[in-house]
């Protein structure tokens, strides 16, 4: 169980990158199995205690076992599993800002778990530098010093891909593909092709997934009323299309491809578990 956790606010000048930085303790004296949801965007973890394990489904050899890594963009959910005492630091960033903060396109990490030393040796520096740090303030003081410095050099984002990316955020995935390549001047093929590149899924995929974060985000603020639960189902097909899904069946469909199980199930009190960041 989580036994601690530490919000940290980056430095004012990260927050148009990374919103907040969290510094967690976990004891698990019998192993903890979770089930992590698809998302549009990276997660960090800069871990110093007991490793994770981080299983796919889909595919062998897509995950890892670790306690400093990089994860996603992933459009599916996966499995982890941790046992132990886990300690570190959790940042989520958006694809933009990682592909900023990285410097390397996202297409490499696209359903991918990777430890950090295969990445970055900077990540590495900065994982022992947390762990021989004591206390939370001082090692959010260490991350915003070593963000800092990687947006100093390294170069911006086509602004163009930017621009998509906003458009397709700030809609919670409305906008189609070809409304998008129109805005921007580019074709669709093209677009589809450097967004991929750059951050590690398809447009699409992307749309999809925001609007998924939308609903999950929404689903754990729902509570259910014995009508809205009931045989009719009325009130999950008036979610559905509050949250912009065709239908029920839409909303079902998607929701077992990105979390695994279908939305009444994660309803259950106990079953939701907050999103990642």
């Amino acid at each position: 169980m989580l036994t601690e956790a530490v919000v940290g606010r980056p430095d004012a000048r990260l927050r148009p990158w990374v919103d907040r930085y969290l510094g967690y303790r976990e004891d698990a004296p019998a192993p903890l199995v979770r089930r992590e949801v698809a998302g549009a965007f990276v997660v960090l973890i800069l871990g110093w205690g007991d490793p994770l394990d981080v299983h796919d489904p889909r595919a062998t050899g897509r995950g890892t076992s670790g306690n400093a890594f990089l994860a996603g963009p992933f459009d599916g959910w996966c499995a982890t599993r941790t046992a132990g005492t886990g300690v570190g630091v959790q940042v989520v960033l958006t694809a933009p800002a990682a592909r900023r903060v990285l410097g390397l396109p996202l297409g490499e990490l696209a359903n991918r778990v990777v430890p950090v030393d295969r990445v970055a040796g900077w990540l590495t520096d900065l994982r022992d530098a947390l762990a021989g740090t004591a206390g939370w303030t001082e090692r959010f003081a260490r991350l915003d010093a070593a963000l800092a410095a990687r947006l100093a050099a390294t170069d911006p984002v086509d602004g163009r891909l930017r621009a998509a990316w906003r458009r397709l955020d700030v809609s919670g995935g409305a906008v189609g593909v070809a409304a998008l390549a129109d805005e921007i001047g580019w074709s669709r093929r093209h677009l589809a092709v450097r967004f991929r590149q750059e951050f590690g899924l398809p447009p699409r995929t992307v749309a999809r997934l925001l609007r998924f974060e939308r609903a999950y985000a929404g689903l754990g603020r729902t509570v259910l009323t014995a009508p809205a639960a009931g045989a009719g189902g009325a009130g999950w097909a008036e979610r559905a299309a509050r949250w912009g899904y065709y239908d029920q069946s839409h909303l079902i469909r998607e929701f077992q491809a990105f979390a695994g199980a279908t939305p009444a199930v994660l309803a259950r009190p106990g079953s939701h578990p907050s999103y990642p960041g």
